[in-house]
């Protein structure tokens, strides 16, 4: 992605704080979309209004209108050829719709036409040609999909603000349309679905549509992709126990053990941050760009982090937060605070553009690289998922495990939830059913300790009688 000064569409998007988002689903994600597309079309119609004043003040009988994200140009004309005469004037109010989108160089264009147009009216030399019949409007699917998408980036950032977050949601979009899509394939609704028709894997054809929806909605394109939109119900997933977790971990040590010696002397010691990279993953179920945007590494080694949260910044998927630990006794077991390993990351992250969507990814894409190069039999994610499912199995409430994770409990149920194995309900179950026994025996002692008090009162009360008697 380009590094620019800001553009106008960037200036214009200063006022305007996204809302925050705990969600990091396609929902949230596109709740988020929609907020800077609704403020933009806001800066466009309050600029629209400023046109049509300097319009009307040159007396040019032509207003700018918009509709459905396109600007037309209003103007009383001569009929249109087909068209009734119903006044019997000769002429009739109309809508053109010259394919100009209703953003901010699109004002620019409207206005230049609608100072055009005006001429010609007043010179009465108007004439209905292909380009006031809107048979132009059909140009833009004459484009194919390679040439459009080398407009998407500029086009995509004139509704959206641009941060870490629109960066990476954008390459997400870009880099999916670019694969499952043919670059020499007119960019036309029929293409574009037939091309996530040919995809097999139900996860990739979802993910494809996705990426493709918001390439259409960026050029206007209209498109049902409605049929892809529900998320595939199966998919394969090695969830780990915490006892494969803590295995897990000793690979790493073993990998250091069984290489051979032709290692460069650069990257010797490297294993070692991506040892503690999977160790933070396990602990705090944290995603993985969570640890390398901007990662608060004073606080997290500082002494009055009591708690031993990690701070998720800002820009990341959903927000700041700071996360806790579930297994606290990790962050030692692990040496998670040792400062050797949070140099080794301050130095990874020195080496990246820090505000490039793709450098990031390259780190998170090595942290897989190296669960298979140690063989490791799940993936990075499958951390965040066991964390889930952990706090699950501990009584954590679901709110509090889901506002951790950085996400809706939507998501934390309809998701999270959906890799219970058998093996883990078993346990969750087993746990629970201990829990209840153990309720059931501390009831049962206490109706005993109960009866023994009664009867010690009973003998208490005979000893005093026997006492009276004495006396008497």
């Amino acid at each position: 992605m380009h590094n620019q000064d800001k553009d106008k569409y960037q200036q214009a998007f200063e006022g305007l704080e996204p809302i925050s988002s705990t969600d990091g689903s396609f929902l949230g994600s596109s709740q988020q979309a929609q907020q800077q597309r609704e403020y933009m079309r806001t800066k466009v119609l309050l600029e629209l209004e400023k046109v049509n004043q300097r319009l009307k003040s040159a007396k040019t009988k032509v207003t700018i209108r918009e509709s459905n994200g396109s600007l037309q140009l209003r103007a009383t004309l001569p009929i249109k050829p087909g068209d009734k005469d119903t006044n019997g004037t000769g002429k009739k109010q109309y809508n053109l719709s010259l394919n100009i989108p209703a953003n901010l160089d699109g004002l620019k264009t409207a206005e230049e036409e609608a100072y055009e147009l005006g001429k010609l009216i007043a010179r009465k030399t108007f004439e209905w040609n292909d380009k006031y019949l809107g048979n132009e409007a059909t140009r833009k699917y004459l484009k194919t999909i390679g040439q459009l998408l080398e407009e998407f980036e500029n086009e995509y950032f004139k509704t959206h603000k641009r941060t870490t977050k629109s960066e990476h949601t954008f390459f997400y979009y870009f880099s999916r349309t670019k694969r499952f899509t043919n670059p020499k394939d007119l960019a036309t609704p029929g293409n574009l679905i037939n091309s996530i028709e040919k995809i097999d894997k139900g996860w990739a054809k979802y993910n494809a549509a996705r990426a493709i929806s918001a390439f259409c909605l960026t050029f206007k394109i209209e498109i049902d992709l409605s049929k892809y939109s529900k998320m595939p119900e199966n998919n394969s997933r090695k969830i780990p126990t915490d006892v494969e977790i803590s295995a897990g971990i000793i690979k790493f040590e073993d990998y250091l053990n069984n290489r051979g010696n032709q290692v460069n002397p650069d990257v010797k010691d490297s294993w070692q941050l991506w040892r503690w990279t999977y160790g933070m993953l396990a602990t705090f179920g944290l995603r993985p760009r969570e640890l390398f945007i901007s990662p608060d590494i004073d606080w997290w080694l500082s002494g009055e982090n009591a708690d031993m949260t990690w701070k998720v910044h800002k820009d990341c998927k959903t927000g700041e937060r700071q996360a806790l630990p579930l297994h606290k006794q990790w962050i030692e077991e692990f040496d998670l605070r040792n400062p050797k390993y949070l140099e080794m990351l301050a130095t990874a992250i020195s080496k990246k553009d820090k505000s490039n969507h793709a450098e990031i990814t390259a780190l998170t894409q090595r942290v897989s690289w190296w669960f298979r190069k140690i063989g490791l039999d799940f993936k990075p994610y499958d951390l965040r998922h066991a964390w889930a499912i952990r706090a699950h199995i501990l009584g954590i409430p679901i709110k509090a495990a889901a506002d951790n994770l950085g996400h809706s409990v939507q998501v934390h149920t309809q998701t999270y939830q959906r890799w219970f194995s058998l093996d883990m309900r078993k346990l969750a179950m087993n746990q629970a059913l201990s829990k209840k026994n153990e309720i059931e025996v501390i009831k049962e002692e206490n109706a005993k300790l109960k009866m023994e008090n009664e009867k010690l009162k009973l003998e208490i009360e005979k000893l005093k009688m026997e006492l009276v008697y004495k006396r008497i």
